[in-house]
């Protein structure tokens, strides 16, 4: 399936000249040899404004030039894709925020996990960040339940925020499949993928698609976590170009599509939760109630220490002077939400201008020229209404 393409960027209220601003910085990266490849989009009124790709992707041994059909993995930018699935839940009576998870998956009420919330998980205040799960181990349910019984937690549920970089979207794919009846990635594919027309996004790569993704390498040493811990590891990043990997659809970060797929996600969640072909995703106040900030004051980023402002799985901009430092650049309003992925993949939306945007890459660079380079491009996109 096509997506829906504006004959020129007027049409939807896009000016032509920003645009090609937003395309000129993620090309200039490629031209000057700090990345390899670059894939951009900017979308509104629930048509792609443009698509540009630049530079080369590997595939294995071999080097081919990046199309607007090569496939990136998004990393943890897949963490809203998997939310809002849950967001149907809620939707439609099949989920409560304050149920605890244990009385959902019972296998996860040990070792004091028994009080953890399903709020609590989606805000990544559920006190288990570094719970174990290698990807693989997802496909053997009796090894996936074993797991959520030994995790540990390293906080007290709600005291703190840390990022289950993995962890907390294990649980919401658990909860997706006991409260539907259906694998969470079929269940993603038949409520939001299939309905949105993006044919082109995958939780779970087919094998046949391996051949179109861009592997990911380091284009500079990498640096491991701060502290030593945490899971978004060099050697964690790399097994994405694995196939088996690619497979499982990994809930928190194994999401594989374009720059154009992680664009029009976003159109109807910010356009009343309807396509533009008239599709009803999900109900305009179930959006607005599951974009709310529900984090507090004291859940801060651990590294820089600023307010999180998390709703439910996404990240929101806000109007105290850090939505550049949490990836939407300094041009949208307050109510933008999104998540970006490892690597400096970007993805948001802007209720306010109707702009959504998607930002790919395979190469990755250190933190300071990724965060200058989100910075623009977000600043440069959030800004490019007519």
């Amino acid at each position: 399936m096509q997506l829906p393409v504006a004959n020129k960027p007027e049409d939807v209220g896009i000016d032509s000249e920003k645009l090609e601003a937003v395309f000129a910085r993620a090309k200039r990266d490629v031209d000057d040899g700090v990345l390899p490849s670059a894939q951009v989009a900017v979308a509104r009124q629930g048509k792609l404004a443009g698509l540009r790709t630049y530079g080369v992707a590997r595939h294995g041994e071999s080097e081919a030039p990046a199309t607007n059909d090569t496939l990136y993995t998004i990393f943890s930018s897949t963490k809203a894709i998997v939310a809002s699935a849950v967001w149907t839940l809620f939707e439609d009576g099949l989920l409560k925020l304050d149920e605890r998870v244990c009385d959902i998956i019972p296998e996860f009420g040990t070792n004091g996990k028994d009080i953890v919330t399903v709020e609590q998980t989606m805000l990544h205040i559920g006190g288990f960040p570094l719970a174990p799960f290698g990807a693989l181990d997802w496909e053997n349910r009796d090894r996936r339940l074993q797991r959520f019984s030994s995790w540990r937690l390293n906080w007290e549920p709600g005291s703190q925020f840390v990022y289950h970089a993995t962890s907390a979207h294990w649980v919401l794919a658990e909860i997706i499949e006991r409260r539907t009846g259906k694998d969470f990635r079929a269940y993603v594919r038949e409520r939001i993928l299939d309905p949105m027309g993006l044919s082109d996004f995958y939780i779970g790569l087919p094998e046949e698609k391996n051949g179109r993704v861009a592997d990911v390498f380091h284009v500079e040493p990498p640096v491991p976590p701060p502290g030593g811990w945490g899971e978004v590891t060099p050697a964690a990043i790399l097994s994405f170009n694995r196939p088996d990997v690619r497979a499982v659809g990994v809930p928190g970060g194994g999401g594989i599509t374009t720059a154009a797929g992680l664009a029009m996600f976003y159109q109807p969640l910010i356009n009343g939760g309807t396509t533009a072909d008239g599709k009803q995703i999900m109900k305009a106040e179930t959006i607005d109630w599951a974009t709310q900030v529900r984090t507090k004051d004291f859940h801060r980023e651990q590294i820089l220490d600023y307010p999180i402002n998390r709703a439910l799985a996404v990240v929101v901009a806000g109007d105290d002077g850090y939505q550049a430092f949490r990836g939407f650049g300094k041009t949208t309003s307050p109510r933008a939400f999104g998540h970006g992925g490892a690597g400096g993949q970007i993805a948001w939306g802007d209720p306010e201008t109707g702009i959504s945007v998607g930002y790919c890459t395979n190469g990755f660079v250190g933190d300071l020229l990724q965060g200058r380079r989100i910075t623009a491009i977000s600043s440069l996109a959030g800004s490019c209404k007519a």
